[in-house]
């Protein structure tokens, strides 16, 4: 059992007032174990200017530079690829409190997060390491782009066509060898974490997190011989993309880049990954049933 006191680093959605009794119960458990808590400024602001909130803490989150036992996400799973990238390489391990609808990374209940707090205190729950990608930008139209703020991701990068433009070309090399040129709306690379993101609502496959694979998923392709590909995640992936409009977006994790078509895109898994707590009793395939329905005969 933990017998020092814990720092907690709470990040939040800013959108879900209905759940501010959440947060309440989540304040009020750490309290109970004298737990440190700092909480994120934006979301501090939130609670007590806009809900009303008493909210007692140690201090504020300004920046990415922080320290905390465990960094805590209430939301959705949008939330925590937000905190994910706050905690970026630090090692923190998150707490994904589910206060939206699918919750696969953020998956503590409402009706868990006390019981939760204590698995943490009696130190009884285990760690699931997620990998991350990184993107490298290249070539005469990635001016600036090397700047990017966090170029990572947690669940996917995805090179998409802008507004109604054309589809666009994407050549894929794949550590040096020509794969394929996808002629189509965009090209979806994730992580097995993010199979159950993007990637799957564009058909790709479902793929249990500790696998060691990368997933390459096209986005409305023009050729219906084009399928999803899975391959190692040890691989590094050339992205070369031609368009009409010479632009394309890059999403990393939703966060968009304008590209020229002069940009070049390497991706490959990072040096880190992110840490997520998990309860002892909690399973990826028993989420898959539950959140999507997994294997249920819609004929009944």
């Amino acid at each position: 059992m933990t017998t020092h006191k814990l720092r907690f680093a709470l990040f939040g959605n800013i959108y879900q007032a209905k759940k501010s009794a959440l947060v309440k119960k989540l304040l009020c458990c750490l309290e109970n174990y004298e737990a440190e808590v700092f909480i994120d400024r934006p979301f501090y602001d939130y609670l007590t200017r806009d809900l009303q909130l008493n909210v007692s803490c140690k201090g504020f989150i300004d920046d990415d530079h922080f320290r905390a036992d465990f960094a805590i996400s209430m939301g959705g799973d949008g939330t925590f690829l937000q905190t994910a990238t706050r905690v970026g390489n630090k090692g923190i391990p998150i707490i994904g409190i589910n206060m939206g609808r699918m919750g696969f990374l953020a998956d503590v209940g409402s009706d868990e997060i006390e019981s939760t707090i204590e698995c943490i205190y009696n130190e009884d729950y285990r760690l699931e390491g997620r990998s991350v990608l990184e993107v490298v930008f290249q070539g005469k139209g990635a001016s600036g782009k090397e700047q990017v703020a966090y170029p990572y991701a947690l669940n996917e990068v995805a090179v998409l066509k802008r507004d109604n433009s054309s589809m666009i070309s994407i050549r894929v090399d794949i550590n040096g060898e020509y794969l394929t040129t996808y002629q189509a709306d965009g090209l979806i690379i994730n992580t097995p974490t993010g199979s159950t993101g993007y990637a799957l609502s564009v058909g790709g496959s479902i793929v249990s997190p500790s696998a060691a694979v990368l997933g390459i998923t096209p986005v409305a392709a023009h050729s219906l011989n084009v399928r999803p590909i899975t391959i190692c995640d040890n691989a590094e992936i050339t992205l070369s993309i031609g368009s009409r409009s010479h632009n394309f977006l890059v999403a990393i994790d939703g966060r968009s880049e304008t590209c020229t078509e002069d940009t070049r895109l390497k991706v490959h898994k990072a040096p880190y990954s992110i840490q997520v707590v998990k309860r002892q009793d909690s399973s990826f395939f028993r989420t898959l049933r539950e959140k999507l329905s997994w294997g249920t005969d819609i004929r009944n």
